[in-house]
């Protein structure tokens, strides 16, 4: 690490955002793209494949044949060039992924799908593992399909948020300030634990104060930011904001 005062992470416009999400969703649809179609194509999935993945557990799938249906899926939107036709202007890209995964699971119904297990192309390892130790967590007997896909698609982007928030404050040298403040984000901070974090870190109470003001702050932008690019307008994160809060 440099000597010098790390800077801070810019934060990147709601425009810069936007354009993320679907410049990824263009470069995984572009067979021609190579490693940058791959690495797209894998945050894709890395962002989305659990909710998928627990949609197709929860209509009655094994794990094994859940893993089966969410690679082949994937591997499908790619051969049929599906992401090239997706219209941000219509919606949120989650109700695509839901919506497609919904007819290719009509057309797979009478298939033997493990027999072409990924079909011959398995771009990323599935964490099956991870996947059934997290899958009953999330699990409510209530929960149709739809509902537990939209619950798990609710934890995967809050996750995504609070892992990006560790990242910059890591990048700025200040993985104990994050460690020791993760809790003011859950909202149940008191006076006490206030005074207990200025031990741990050195400082002042009214230091720790203004630390976490800025946390919770930082962690709003990022979720906003996060939120920009599944949405087809910065007019749509609000509402979306107060429905995923719904999901958990």
């Amino acid at each position: 690490m440099a000597s010098r005062e790390p800077k801070p992470s810019p934060c990147p416009s709601a425009a810069q955002f936007a354009a993320t999400r679907w410049t990824i969703v263009v470069a995984a649809a572009d067979d021609k793209g190579g490693a940058a179609s791959r690495r797209a194509l894998e945050e894709l999935i890395r962002a989305y494949w659990f909710p998928l993945y627990a949609y197709v557990r929860r209509q009655g799938s094994s794990p094994e044949q859940a893993e089966d249906l969410t690679q082949s899926f994937f591997t499908h939107l790619l051969e049929k060039k599906s992401l090239t036709h997706v219209d941000r202007s219509k919606g949120r890209f989650r109700s695509f992924l839901l919506a497609a995964l919904k007819n290719f699971l009509a057309d797979e119904r009478d298939r033997a799908v493990a027999a072409k297990r990924g079909g011959g192309r398995q771009f990323i390892s599935l964490d099956t593992l991870e996947a059934e130790a997290r899958y009953p967590k999330e699990l409510a007997d209530a929960m149709t399909p739809e509902r537990l896909f939209e619950h798990s698609w609710a934890i995967t982007l809050l996750n995504q948020v609070l892992l990006r928030l560790q990242e910059e404050y890591s990048e700025q040298g200040k993985q104990d300030v994050f460690q020791s403040l993760r809790h003011v984000l859950d909202g149940q901070t008191t006076g006490q634990s206030y005074a207990e974090d200025a031990s741990r870190l050195g400082t002042t109470e009214g230091a720790v104060r203004v630390m976490a003001h800025r946390m919770r702050r930082r962690y709003r932008e990022l979720l906003r930011a996060e939120i920009l690019q599944t949405v087809a307008d910065e007019g749509l994160v609000d509402g979306e904001i107060h429905y995923l809060l719904k999901c958990l």
